[in-house]
């Protein structure tokens, strides 16, 4: 199956999707119309060769995406909250960029506190110490534990349901896509709602990743200065070698999606897949539709007249 390089994310009541021309996100309001807004997009690493290093390039588009998925968030929010007859979607503003940027620092700070520092705290607190491995096992165990509780408590909402719901919709549609199937609720249906290139198995290989480069330059550490890490250099250490963590993630995801009909890419490919049967359900014939528009829409193709729409 060929990767088409079409991605995105579900958000309230609607999906973004990122295709290499232009970024759409479609949201179905409160009166039933699905409400679209898209920009042309050209990702850093196109417009900067320098950035488009190996590993590097990972780690930019990790933060790139990041900022382009809470914009997609703050857009979903304001079209989601608007009462039905509240106009056009056109009075829609948003946050301001300042608060959005201060939105996402605040919540990087929370996540590395929450899955960076306690884990390795509470691997600390268990009493193992010398062996870099073993330390780093404990606390990547740890990392992936509260991470897959985390979001297993989240879908046990209902409001977050919806979201994963929209998000097995973006998965079905990308898939009948890269099968050159008309994008129609019947032919969508048949699809999984698991997918290799997911941002779910990112942040799954990236946990896992991590407990080899942490194990290595705890390793280092201790054989250079003679005695392991504590727990702030540790943490310290760690952290200046996310992105390169992160960086490493991003091409061995975008290897598994060129090569996932192998054997080998399946059987790499099967945890974080697994992950997704918690963070994408089976989505409404009408969550499709809204998937089907935000595909087309980042891709300049025209929506079904069946669809009603309206573009910001």
């Amino acid at each position: 199956m060929p990767d088409k390089e079409v991605g995105g994310q579900a958000v309230i009541e609607g999906v973004m999707i990122r295709s290499p021309q232009r970024v759409a996100t479609a949201v179905r309001d409160q009166e039933g119309t699905v409400v679209i807004t898209r920009q042309p997009y050209k990702p850093l690493t196109k417009r900067y060769k320098l950035l488009n290093i190996p590993v590097l390039r990972g780690a930019v588009s990790f933060f790139e995406m990041m900022i382009i998925g809470i914009k997609s968030l703050n857009f979903s929010a304001d079209i989601a909250a608007r009462e039905p007859g509240g106009g056009d979607g056109k009075e829609t503003k948003g946050v301001p960029m300042s608060i959005l940027v201060l939105t996402m620092v605040v919540g990087l700070g929370l996540g590395i506190f929450l899955f960076f520092f306690i884990p390795l705290w509470l691997a600390q607190a268990s009493g193992v110490q010398k062996g870099a491995v073993g330390f780093n096992l404990i606390a990547g165990v740890i990392r992936m534990t509260m991470f897959v509780a985390y979001v297993w408590v989240f879908s046990l909402y209902k409001d977050f349901r919806r979201v994963f719901e929209y998000h097995g919709a973006e998965h079905k549609s990308i898939y009948a896509h890269e099968n050159d199937e008309e994008l129609t609720v019947e032919n969508i249906r048949k699809y999984s709602t698991l997918h290799p290139r997911c941002g779910t198995s990112f942040l799954l290989i990236v946990a896992m990743l991590a407990i080899f480069t942490y194990s290595v330059s705890d390793s280092l550490y201790q054989i250079i200065t003679g005695f392991p890490p504590p727990l702030l250099n540790r943490f310290a250490v760690h952290f200046s070698l996310l992105p390169i963590v992160a960086g490493i993630s991003y091409e061995i995801l975008k290897w598994a999606g060129r090569n996932r009909d192998k054997q080998f890419t399946r059987i790499v490919s099967a945890p974080g897949m697994w992950l997704q049967k918690i963070t994408t359900k089976e989505p409404s014939p009408e969550q499709i539709e809204v998937a089907v528009c935000a595909v087309l829409a980042s891709l300049d193709k025209p929506i079904p007249e069946s669809i009603p729409v309206k573009y910001t």
